[in-house]
């Protein structure tokens, strides 16, 4: 008798370890990846394969509104949290502190984005600027130094970037040279997938935000500057909403 009291007693702590394992069954059938299900145009001519790379994208300047696209077409991106910082808003009940984060994303070759977001909680905003970098990733025009001898390893002009004060310039490099560069356009530039690169910079570097926002406007500049490689005739060709508009004309099956 005196050991079957104690055993009816584990019996009721055993009942409360039951729910528990149930609501982690439950927690880990949540986490489970649900199928992308695209909302806007251009998602389901990704998803379908109408769309063979994302170059076709920024071909014909469509605007990307869901970040599954970059997914598909860049699965090796990676992620670097440059800062994380408090902001305050002043209210009546005193101060209200939320969290904002700067995250660069790339794949070390010719894709680089920027993110920043702002949230109470550090990992919400954190996974708020990964999606908000990987919505404005853009093409990186890499070009050489000298000989056109190997693979493009520095920028292809001299460039600049600005964001409130903070000024950064990229200049072109000899190969072997490496990002002569502060930590946090070092960074932006190795994830950019430049290997070699003197920068200068000029203003309140310390604001980190801004100078990895001018850094990324530089790297962005690139493509902005016209050079006589780019002289050939363009042939126009459709754009893909044009081209796929039986496709999209179709419902979309739930």
């Amino acid at each position: 008798m005196a050991d079957s009291a104690p055993a009816d007693r584990r019996g009721g702590f055993g009942r409360g370890r039951g729910r528990g394992g149930r609501g982690r069954g439950r927690g880990r059938r949540g986490d489970e990846k649900t199928e992308w299900v695209p909302v806007t145009k251009l998602g389901r001519l990704v998803k379908a394969g109408k769309i063979k790379n994302i170059e076709e994208i920024y071909t014909f300047s469509l605007p990307v509104k869901e970040y599954q696209i970059v997914d598909y077409f860049l699965p090796s991106l990676k992620d670097e949290v440059m800062k994380i910082m408090p902001v305050q808003k002043q209210t009546r009940a005193g101060q209200r502190t939320r969290f904002k984060a700067f995250v660069v994303i790339g794949d070390s070759d010719g894709h680089v984005g920027l993110g920043v977001k702002c949230s109470k909680e550090v990992a919400t905003a954190i996974r708020g600027a990964i999606i908000l970098a990987k919505l404005s990733v853009i093409p990186v025009r890499r070009g050489y130094w000298g000989t056109a001898l190997g693979e493009p390893h520095t920028v292809p002009c001299k460039v600049t970037g600005k964001c409130g004060s903070a000024m950064c310039r990229l200049i072109p490099a000899p190969k072997g040279t490496g990002l002569v560069a502060a930590p946090t356009p070092k960074k932006v530039l190795q994830l950019a997938g430049i290997t070699d690169c003197y920068t200068t910079s000029r203003g309140s570097t310390r604001t980190l935000g801004n100078f990895v926002k001018a850094t990324f406007a530089a790297i962005g500049n690139t493509y902005g500057f016209l050079t006589p490689d780019l002289w050939a005739e363009t042939e126009f060709t459709k754009a893909p909403f044009q081209e796929h508009t039986d496709f999209l004309a179709t419902k979309q099956r739930k």
